[in-house]
């Protein structure tokens, strides 16, 4: 960053810089000291690092001006999971963000201005996620969500949000810390998880006064603090159809975002573009914010690791872009009495339109979403229930108007949250606890159970004697029996076999003494830190901080995979993503098992040979596996997570007794179609030859993703000429050294003859493959029916003429063949089914998902076999020596044959030109023929010297 402009270079082309200008560039990674508050400033006059007071001076302030001014403001924070968003906008500690620092100085004014007006802050709190609205002050029926509405002046709103009256920045403090404990029970119980679902802060902000006229008259402004989900959410799954919709409901929100601000960006260059609010919750609750009466300011957050350059720049192109709109922000003034007479005059008219049961769509928009413009019943049900919605709304909003300020602030009182919260932060300086971790640093700590002494019970919700409830897969009524005794020490015991916990990364069986800082795992995704206060103060340690990330590592090293061991950034990116992963897996495993899905999950490391690439790194995917018909798929990590949140939504809906919890098979996430191709395997043909005009003719082993031989394939790679004639060894086009080819048309023709041995459960098999720059896949016929199918393949590839690049993918790259085909069902795997198994016993056979995973960390050891990457490299080598071999064995024998030429004829010298004419002859025939014009020189007695006026040396024969 550099003044106004934010620069990013590629990690592995310095040459490529781009540069980006925005109102603002912040530097907050290094070039600061912590001072002895905890806050963070300049290490030095010159150095670059933006503090918070900073930020809050350029952004926080004129939001807060606004405020006074009487204009609606929205902020918002977008960026990638960790990139900082939360520290700029909330902050930490000492270093306060610019919401608690624009309260702070919001109700400073207040106090300054008191007895000029009087002042009402409102404060509400709510999320999206997979575009269900739920108010996190009022969390009762958070699974049906709140209905967005549309108001004529208003905008869109969200029908029933909670606005509570605050009169203090410490309690607008506590107000967002019930909003966000209430997040973190909802993600912990498996309904939202932060990462995945977008926070609205709104600050409703009015002044009312006397105006010139001695009008009593109402300023009002609403400010919006927006927290995205993490932009790397929108990341390409590669899931299409019907049975992915999930695509459709958690990435819709930040995708329609971006469709918005491209319209509105086109729009302020002067052209015409419809900008689509209506396509999500989201866009149509902050409609104001993007286009209409409000100031905006966006918060781009970057991070600067060099394996987050791709979603870097996107994020600089997603604010950049958003630089480009316009707004219009006006005053919202306006005399208590006339916005009274105006709320009344449109019930009037709304009442009227009721009771003649006419549609009048320029009064009441509409959102005909799953409604047919033909089925006018039911458009006109629908317009019905938003005019009472819209009726309702205006009666709320005259009655508040009416009631006095302490009125309203008597009322406010009531909602509250509970003083026993409060109480609780003081108990857990004292008495044994434990407290929840969550995968966003935000939301750890916010849950706390203080033990009692003596036995205290943990379970479900539909344990009712638990004191402790926990809701998640796997989670019994009564799943353990945490006991403190004594001298506090506290023991844990699961109450049977049944009841999976994990202390410190380890399964535990019986009863277990616990520590201080342990970490436990109930189920499969509830994850908690217990913690002994007077045992740390007895033992006077220094323990350190457990995050969620610690907690995860722990769990993975304990399955026998060190974290700590990735040397390289791509082995790093790798485990971080196997970290990820692991407890989905798990996860994804106990809700197949309490829905009983009869579906098994397993982690699995895929080396890009396996994926059909030529380069690139390992990645983390996921097999799945019905139990029941033996069907398996392999799925990317994106693909998996995403099925994982609507796996989360059913059991959530289950957990509740939605009857409607289920989907239909196409959107069952447990479900894959067995019209879905599905990879084989995989078959790496390495080009090397080709490079010295030599052909291959090889069986090659087919290899899955696990690394193990399913098959093999019989390919030839054969240079030809322009007609497509191979050639053969009679035509000897062996070059070497392969620059010999640079410059000269080259042909060659792959040839896929056929695959012998792949497993019988396979259809509509064909072979798929790239050559050099393609950019369209190759595809052979489709064979069914067997599982030794004839492709009989054949594809001419002409460069004309060789280039250096094209050599040099030649000598060093390969044609990776991927074998696709369908799943069929089999009598053998039908007949394992057995009704009276449940998921549960299914999976007790094969419970350790982790356990294997240690092996597939080094890529290739699996199956109890090697597999060799180098293999085809090495047969590649043994051809071409092979070869070469016998070219050198040719030329030493032709040179042994014109010496015994030579004695024959008694001759003693022979030329270099001769001799090294020999030596390049390309077949023994041409030799034979040099060798004979020898004897025939010497019958017209031209021996000894040859061209006297040549500069050609000789050579003795001896």
């Amino acid at each position: 960053m550099n003044g106004k402009v934010t620069t990013v270079t590629h990690p592995d082309d310095p040459n490529d810089v781009k540069s980006f200008t925005y109102d603002f560039s912040y530097w907050s990674f290094d070039g600061c000291k912590e001072g002895t508050n905890g806050y963070f400033a300049k290490d030095s006059p010159g150095s670059k690092f933006a503090d918070q007071q900073q930020v809050y001076d350029d952004l926080g302030a004129g939001v807060l001006r606004n405020a006074w001014d009487g204009y609606n403001t929205s902020l918002f924070a977008y960026g990638q999971t960790g990139s900082g968003k939360s520290w700029s906008v909330i902050g930490y500690g000492a270093n306060k963000g610019i919401v608690p620092l624009l309260c702070e100085q919001l109700f400073k004014g207040i106090t300054e201005k008191k007895g000029q007006a009087e002042f009402e802050v409102r404060f509400s709190m709510l999320e999206i996620y997979n575009e269900v609205v739920r108010d996190l002050l009022n969390p009762a029926g958070k699974n049906k969500g709140l209905k967005v509405r549309q108001h004529n002046k208003k905008g869109f709103y969200a029908e029933g949000l909670k606005m509570a009256l605050v009169s203090s920045y410490e309690e607008i403090e506590q107000k967002m810390n019930e909003g966000t404990v209430n997040r973190t029970i909802a993600s912990t119980n498996m309904n939202a998880t932060s990462s995945r679902a977008h926070t609205i802060v709104g600050i409703n902000f009015v002044q009312k006064f006397k105006n010139e006229a001695g009008q009593e008259t109402a300023k009002s402004a609403i400010v919006n603090l927006v927290d995205l989900a993490g932009s790397e959410r929108v990341e390409s799954t590669g899931a299409t159809g019907a049975r992915l919709k999930e695509g459709a409901g958690i990435n819709q929100s930040l995708s329609c975002l971006g469709n918005c601000i491209h319209a509105l960006a086109e729009q302020s260059s002067g052209k015409q573009a419809r900008v689509p609010y209506r396509d999500s919750a989201l866009t149509k609750l902050l409609m104001n914010a993007l286009g209409g009466n409000s100031k905006t300011i966006m918060i781009a957050a970057i991070s600067p690791a060099d394996i987050n350059y791709e979603e870097t720049l996107s994020t600089l192109r997603y604010a950049d872009r958003a630089k480009q709109i316009k707004t219009k922000a006006t005053v919202n003034e306006d005399p208590t009495d006339k916005l009274l007479r105006e709320l009344k005059e449109e019930n009037d008219k709304l009442k009227k339109m009721l009771s003649g049961g006419k549609i009048d769509t320029t009064f009441v928009d509409v959102d005909n979403d799953g409604v047919d413009d033909n089925d006018a019943e039911k458009l006109k049900k629908k317009w019905e229930e938003e005019m009472k919605a819209r009726m309702m709304e205006n009666e709320m909003e005259m009655a508040n108007m009416k009631k006095t300020y302490e009125e309203k602030l008597k009322q406010s009182k009531k909602d509250f949250v509970d003083p026993s919260i409060a109480k609780k932060e003081l108990e857990k300086q004292k008495k044994p606890h434990i407290y929840n971790l969550n995968m966003d640093p935000m939301l750890s700590g916010r849950v706390l159970h203080i033990l009692k002494p003596g036995a205290n019970s943990v379970g479900n919700r539909k344990g009712e004697e638990s004191y402790i409830t926990m809701v998640g897969p796997s989670i019994q009524e009564q799943h353990a029996v945490m006991t403190v005794g004594k001298d506090n020490k506290v023991n844990i015991k699961p109450v049977n076999t049944d009841c999976r916990i994990l202390v410190n990364g380890s399964p535990i069986q019986g009863e277990t003494t616990l520590c201080h800082n342990d970490r436990l795992v109930f189920g499969s995704t509830q994850i908690w830190v217990f913690q002994n206060p007077p045992e740390k103060e007895k033992t006077k340690m220094n323990y350190p901080d457990i995050t969620f990330e610690y907690a995860q590592e722990e769990i993975a090293s304990k399955s026998g995979i060190d974290m700590r061991s990735a040397s390289d950034a791509d082995l790093s990116k790798a485990q971080e993503d196997l970290l990820e992963v692991m407890p989905a897996v798990e996860e994804a495993n106990s809700i197949s098992e309490e829905l009983d899905k009869r579906v098994k999950f397993e982690i699995m490391m895929v080396a890009p040979q396996v994926l059909g690439k030529d380069t690139g790194k390992t990645e983390v995917h996921v097999k799945m596996k019905n139990l029941e018909n033996g069907t398996e798929f392999v799925w990317p990590k994106d693909k998996f997570l995403d099925r994982l949140h609507i796996m989360k939504e059913m059991y959530s809906n289950y957990e509740d007794d939605d009857d409607d919890w289920d989907r239909p098979e196409e959107e069952d996430p447990f479900q894959e179609s067995l019209d879905t191709e599905i990879h084989i395997g995989t078959v790496q043909i390495i080009l090397q030859p080709l490079a010295y005009n030599v052909e291959l003719k090889e069986q090659l082993e087919i290899i899955n993703y696990k690394g193990a031989e399913v098959g093999v394939m019989n390919v030839e790679v054969v240079p030809c000429d322009s007609d497509g004639k191979d050639y053969t060894e009679a035509d000897d086009k062996f070059v070497d050294p392969p620059d010999e080819l640079l410059g000269k048309n080259n042909y060659f023709n792959v040839k896929i003859l056929n695959c012998r041995g792949l497993p019988n459960r396979y259809s509509d098999i064909y072979c798929s493959y790239k050559v050099y720059l393609d950019e369209k896949e190759t595809e052979t016929k489709k064979i069914s029916d067997t599982s030794n199918p004839d492709f009989n393949h054949i594809k001419k590839f002409s460069f004309t003429p060789v280039t250096k690049q094209l050599l040099e993918y030649l000598q060093k790259g390969s044609i990776v063949v991927r074998i696709m085909g369908k799943q069929r069902l089999r009598k053998s795997a039908m007949m394992n089914k057995d009704s009276s198994l449940t998921t549960k016993d299914m999976l007790k056979t094969d419970r350790a998902v982790f356990s294997r995973t240690a092996n597939l960390m080094n890529g290739f050891h699996m199956n109890g076999r090697v597999v060799d990457p180098q293999k085809q490299s090495i047969i590649v080598e043994l051809l071409l020596m092979k070869k070469t071999q016998a070219r050198l064995q040719q030329k030493v024998d032709s040179v042994r044959k014109l010496v015994k030429e030579a004695e024959n004829i008694s001759k003693v010298r022979v030329s270099t030109s001769l001799l090294k004419e020999v030596l390049n002859a390309n077949t023994p025939e041409q030799a034979d023929s040099l060798i004979r014009k020898l004897a025939d020189d010497d019958d017209k007695g031209t021996h000894g010297r040859i061209g006297s006026g040549s500069s050609s040396s000789v050579c003795t024969m001896l």
